[in-house]
């Protein structure tokens, strides 16, 4: 809504300092710092709300050091990061750029499940929550909103290099551009490529599975592309669920991930520096950087009162929304198959859970007795078992993340 009012105010009055607002560097800063205000100074009083309510967490004992003194820790504080999130966007972003709103849905759609999940759980006193079904009926459904506008809305386009002759007088208009002393064309087009690591020019189509298909497969890219959606989407916020099971495990891996993501959104939107890295230039994406600023300043913010000990639990209401949030962004940006690299920690924790019950099932299906190959699963708490303190292992995690944040950059120049 700011950012509308100084438009105005710069097109018909000419007051100093009000073109600081046309820069996305400026309004994602502004983002943060408005981020962790809410987060940090409104947090406390959202922890003592939560207290009033009784919105206490229901801890089960399963034989973990420390574990039984979080009993009554108010949960359901992922409200703070939603609020953290949804306000300096609404303030500082461009509320008619597609890619924003997609993102502002995204949140709440997530959110919602999520508070859904822990309103189940804390006021009707159902341990269970919501009914994974449902769940991944809210997933899937989020998933095909986004897929569904990602492919047939008219804004979304990327910036590809076309060859002159094979340009139709149906196509979007070229643009001749030079870099050195060569010249080419490009055009603005729709397209179902994205970016893919260690693969020729990092590039990928997702219309290329159906190529068996033989002519006019291409028609059929949308189901492909929809599919590869609902498994990120789904794969990525169950595993942050999954992730936040110590204290401040998620919310720290989730901020150096979205701070990954808010520099892979300004160099895809800046067609200056996607065009010297040599990568997808994807018009008017620059804006995501805004809601991933807040986004990082909601997660950085939460981890005051989230970092050990704990004084609040984000819930379900936060751990779904951020993992909706961290995929449906890196969709938008075209970086979703470097999703098994930059949520490394996510994907592991995911899989020692997979890998844990599949294999007591096979066992005891075999031998008559289940066996285990963790200590116990997800991954961390594994480790506590170990006899880890609980923030040595988080400490730990996130070094693992912000590596796998490095590599995840440096995979953008791989090919």
């Amino acid at each position: 809504m700011l950012y509308f009012l100084f438009e105005y105010l710069n097109e018909h009055y000419d007051f100093p300092g009000l073109r600081l607002f046309q820069y996305i560097t400026f309004r994602t800063s502004l983002a943060i710092i408005i981020s962790l205000f809410i987060t940090t100074v409104y947090g406390s009083r959202i922890i003592k709300f939560l207290r009033r309510m009784q919105v206490g967490e229901t801890v089960r004992n399963l034989g973990l050091e420390g574990q039984m003194q979080k009993q009554g820790t108010p949960t359901m504080g992922g409200i703070m990061i939603l609020l953290g999130i949804l306000v300096p966007t609404l303030l500082l972003a461009n509320l008619t750029n597609v890619y924003v709103l997609l993102m502002i849905v995204t949140t709440v759609w997530m959110g919602t499940v999520g508070f859904v999940d822990d309103y189940i759980k804390v006021f009707k006193k159902n341990k269970e929550g919501l009914a994974g079904r449902f769940k991944i009926v809210g997933q899937v459904g989020l998933a095909l909103i986004i897929g569904w506008t990602m492919y047939f809305n008219p804004n979304i386009v990327v910036r590809q290099t076309v060859d002159e002759t094979a340009v139709t007088k149906n196509t979007a208009p070229m643009v001749l551009r030079q870099k050195g002393e060569k010249f080419y064309y490009t055009q603005d087009v729709k397209s179902t490529i994205t970016n893919i690591p260690f693969y020729k020019n990092n590039e990928f189509d997702y219309s290329k599975v159906l190529k068996f298909l033989g002519p006019g497969y291409e028609k059929y890219a949308v189901f492909v592309f929809i599919l590869f959606v609902v498994v990120i989407i789904t794969a990525v916020s169950n595993g942050a669920n999954i992730t936040d099971g110590i204290d401040g495990l998620a919310t720290g891996t989730s901020a150096v991930i979205g701070l990954t993501l808010a520099l892979l959104a300004y160099v895809s939107g800046n067609t200056v520096i996607a065009e010297y890295l040599n990568i997808l230039y994807i018009p008017n994406s620059g804006e995501l950087m805004i809601f991933a600023g807040a986004f990082v300043g909601a997660c950085v913010g939460f981890l005051w009162y989230n970092s050990y000990p704990a004084q609040v639990f984000m819930g379900d209401t936060g751990s779904l929304a951020i993992g909706g949030i961290i995929a449906a962004l890196a969709i938008m940006i075209r970086k979703e198959l470097l999703i098994p690299i930059l949520c490394g920690v996510f994907l592991i924790e995911i899989l020692s859970v997979m890998m844990q019950v599949s294999y007591f099932k096979y066992t005891k299906k075999r031998f008559g007795e289940g066996r285990r190959i963790f200590l116990m699963s997800p991954l961390h708490h594994h480790y506590q078992k170990k006899g880890y303190h609980e923030a040595k292992i988080v400490t730990r995690f996130w070094i693992i993340s912000i590596l796998l944040a490095i590599i995840t950059i440096i995979t953008l120049k791989l090919r």
